[in-house]
């Protein structure tokens, strides 16, 4: 599914991978039983939009540091901080906000509306310019004891969420990068220079050839992971492999269906330009590149490249 959305606009296949893969898992897999009946069933039948909150103004890869904290007293919790970057964000009809406590990172619902919770939009960006991004504000935004996740014990449950989502990344890039191809492939047969269709010129089918190769390893590598994943098997750096894989190969074949449609390639008539812009997000979020580069170097050597002081 993923992969077929994307064909048509990043945008469309975030909005999926924040309801299913980020918002709704961390409902199943850490909400209690009332939580989950309340907004699961909704959301599935598209009647609720939910948020994930947890990148930040001052941190995106290294969400451990996050500023924004929850204060727990005999009425409830009380959030302050600000979340950006955040898709959904002016039009959720709730928020699954991370914050620090005093016992470490929690989960919590924060419903629309909530005194102190200022959600704002994110207009000016180059780049997912068909999706809702935008910030949460958090000022002294008061909830109930019962809209914390009660099953979540640290970092490890948003960084879990984020697993969900990448694994739909991953199956989007590759739609992305079809649509390009096919669209190159088209262009080439129909465009004529020097008495012929381009695509009987050798470097043209060099760029199509090299697409094709490319998107089909994508395929293989995120159906093999689809198979680990429905056995229960898949790893971290698995997903971090599909992911940072797929997505570098969108952004490749952009650029390679943008030069095969020489001038025209700027044209919004087209679709590569505008998923040239898009692969652009789709490339930092959830993990940026290099933060995959560093995942997967830990599991091959065990030996961790992160640090926080040089």
């Amino acid at each position: 599914i993923c992969q077929e959305v994307e064909r048509v606009d990043s945008a469309l296949r975030s909005y999926i991978a924040v309801q299913f893969g980020l918002v709704s898992y961390a409902i199943f897999r850490y909400g209690s039983e009332e939580q989950k009946q309340k907004w699961l069933p909704s959301i599935a039948r598209g009647e609720k939009i939910g948020c994930f909150g947890l990148t930040e103004p001052n941190h995106g890869s290294d969400a451990g540091a996050m500023e924004t904290v929850a204060k727990k007293d005999a009425d409830g919790w009380v959030i302050n901080g600000t979340k950006q970057w955040i898709t959904e964000s002016s039009v959720a009809d709730f928020a699954v906000v991370w914050a620090k406590t005093d016992e470490g990172v929690r989960g919590f619902i924060v419903e629309r509306g909530t005194e102190g919770f200022s959600p704002t939009s994110q207009s000016r960006k180059g780049s997912m310019r068909a999706s809702d991004v935008g910030e949460l504000g958090f000022s002294d935004c008061r909830i109930p004891l019962a809209n914390a996740l009660p099953e979540v014990k640290g970092l490890n449950a948003p960084l879990s969420c984020l697993s969900q989502a990448r694994y739909g990344i991953s199956w989007g890039a590759i739609g992305m990068a079809m649509d390009c191809y096919e669209t190159a492939l088209n262009y080439a047969k129909e465009r004529e220079q020097f008495g012929a269709p381009i695509a009987a010129y050798q470097l043209v089918q060099e760029k199509l050839v090299t697409m094709l190769i490319e998107i089909t390893k994508a395929q293989l590598l995120s159906y093999r992971l689809g198979r680990l994943m429905d056995d229960g098997k898949a790893n971290y750096a698995q997903i971090s492999m599909a992911k940072k894989n797929n997505v570098s190969i969108a952004r490749m074949c952009a650029r390679l269906a943008r030069e095969t449609l020489g001038a025209n390639g700027i044209s919004l008539d087209y679709s590569p330009i505008r998923h040239m812009a898009n692969v652009e997000s789709v490339y930092t979020y959830e993990g940026t590149d290099d933060m995959h580069t560093l995942i997967l170097g830990q599991d091959i050597t065990g030996i961790p490249a992160f640090r926080r002081q040089l």
